[in-house]
């Protein structure tokens, strides 16, 4: 019985194995089915991420934290 849970761990591990190796190989961002946040749209036609009108730094990509 604990053959069959080995042999299914091993196949579980190469195929998750292979998976992020071909993720890593096709040098392509993970994204989710529908393109993410960045293609939804407010009542004005602008993208979520042209929304703010006054965006915090982490909107802006700038990091809180000074070094």
């Amino acid at each position: 019985m604990w053959q069959t849970f080995l042999f299914a761990g091993i196949v579980f591990a190469l195929a998750l194995t292979g998976m992020a190796i071909g993720v890593i190989l096709s040098n392509r961002r993970l994204k989710g089915s529908c393109g993410g946040l960045a293609n939804m749209k407010d009542s004005q036609g602008k993208t979520v991420c042209e929304g703010c009108t006054n965006p915090s730094p982490e909107c802006a990509g700038e990091s809180l934290e000074k070094w």
